[in-house]
């Protein structure tokens, strides 16, 4: 061992920085955030996406469109699945909760049935909308479109 491998004891040595701890530590005066500005004053937070004074991205990008607050939608299913689901269970009445237990709808979708599809069973079907075609094919075979 000599002067030139001398390491300090493990845990001696500080690695973080030691700020505003006065002019004896060497980062004393401005405690590294050099001289004005929003910056260097205590308190200073970044707002999510300022961008230094330029204009933000979010307000130089063009806007273009909108959103209808009353718009509904609805969860489509067609009367040829319909048709299926009464087969593989051997229902006769479709409600919204067995369209949900099928795994076709949840719990707070909207359903709208619409007549894609060929049906050939009796079927009274619960929900919320029905297209013309749909109420037709279900009418047709006997069954009842109840609207929810």
């Amino acid at each position: 061992m000599d002067l030139s491998n001398l390491k300090p004891a493990e845990g001696s040595v500080r690695k973080s920085k030691r700020l505003g701890r006065g002019e004896g530590s060497g980062r004393g005066g401005t405690s590294t955030k050099g001289h004005k500005g929003a910056k260097s004053r205590s308190g200073y937070k970044r707002r999510f996406g300022f961008e230094g004074g330029q204009m933000p991205l979010q307000r130089r990008v063009p806007k273009f469109g909108f959103n209808n607050i009353n718009r509904r939608e609805y969860k489509c299913i067609n009367i040829g699945t319909l048709q299926e689901i009464s087969e593989k269970k051997s229902l006769a009445k479709l409600d919204l909760q067995t369209m949900i237990e099928a795994g076709l709808a949840s719990g707070k979708t909207l359903v709208k049935v619409l007549g894609n599809g060929t049906l050939t069973a009796k079927l009274e079907v619960h929900a919320h909308a029905f297209s013309k075609s749909a109420i037709e094919a279900i009418e047709s075979k006997g069954g009842k479109a109840v609207k929810l």
